[in-house]
């Protein structure tokens, strides 16, 4: 048991995710030129190709050089195949630059062609979802990106880079890296997150821009609250006395919003509380296109401890 467990540590820090680089300003500002170009011609909103774009900017850890977006058309998607039934009969690859060259490598025929396959389902909301879902066969792929469209809908840009410490800096704090310490609740198990302690009520903050996927009950983690943000990370807040009232799951959120309140809830039924003291446990999620695995967000914490204490 001791081995395995061991084994199951050192496979779980060996996983802490290499984000993408963000991109720089001049990229920014290119992508949502083909987003926009792309959007004006299949009357698909921008922010849809904004977001899928995103998701695959994590899952492949930046785009291809000599490109500014990241999305890899599946060679069946592009090429298609003669047999039937199949979802991509004739292949979508197409030119959008209009030098009459097919190229998988160029940014404009592959968001070009990206858009003639969502449009072939519609351009409401649930016909792209849809098209997602067709192409991807996975719900949170799906749900992720939706989501991503929804932020980038709310701010009206790609560049959301600023962060924020989960609890107010001036709040009576305390924490220390936790991540991968034993916990017996439950069965053995790993603490998959930092626990920050502070006292009943102080207000627990968004770390991120993201949406509200998750709130409610969970015995290990009392009142929880998660969100996914545009990086293909979901943010767990736990043991909370209760939540912002106006917060609900589907809300798009930003850094600093009031999400919640430390407390003291969870291991056992809905409403148990005072088995340990006070704090927030704070954990972070990455998903890779095919798996979702805890990592350490203690050096996260860190430097956005830095960050707020110098605003």
């Amino acid at each position: 048991m001791k081995v395995l467990y061991l084994f199951t540590l050192f496979f779980l820090i060996s996983s802490i995710p290499s984000f993408a680089s963000a991109a720089t300003e001049e990229e920014d500002v290119e992508r949502m030129s083909i987003y926009k170009k792309t959007a004006a011609v299949s009357s698909i909103p921008w922010t849809y190709f904004a977001a899928i774009d995103q998701y695959e900017r994590q899952v492949h850890d930046d785009p291809p050089e000599g490109r500014v977006t990241a999305f890899r058309p599946d060679p069946l998607f592009w090429n298609g195949i003669d047999t039937e039934p199949s979802f991509f009969p004739q292949g979508w690859g197409d030119t959008g630059d209009g030098n009459k060259k097919i190229d998988m490598t160029n940014d404009e025929d592959i968001m070009w062609s990206l858009g003639k396959y969502l449009k072939s389902y519609g351009t409401s909301e649930e016909d792209i979802r849809i098209a997602l879902w067709n192409y991807y066969k996975r719900d949170l792929t799906v749900q992720t990106i939706m989501n991503t469209a929804e932020v980038f809908e709310k701010f009206q840009t790609v560049t959301l880079t600023d962060r924020d410490f989960p609890l107010p800096i001036t709040a009576n704090y305390t924490y220390h890296n936790t991540w991968g310490d034993a916990r017996g609740f439950g069965g053995r198990r790993i603490h998959e997150g930092t626990d920050i302690f502070a006292d009943y009520g102080v207000p627990v903050h968004s770390t991120t821009y993201g949406v509200i996927e998750m709130k409610g009950w969970n015995k290990f983690g009392g009142w929880r609250i998660g969100i996914r943000d545009i990086y293909n990370i979901y943010h767990y807040y736990a043991h909370l006395s209760g939540f912002e009232e106006d917060k609900k799951v589907g809300d798009v959120v930003q850094p600093g919003d009031v999400i919640g309140s430390v407390g003291s809830t969870g291991y056992g039924p809905p409403g148990t509380s005072g088995k340990f003291p006070p704090h927030l446990h704070y954990g972070m999620y990455q998903d890779n296109g095919k798996n979702e695995w805890s990592f350490d967000p203690y050096p996260y914490l860190k430097r956005w401890e830095r960050i707020a204490a110098k605003n």
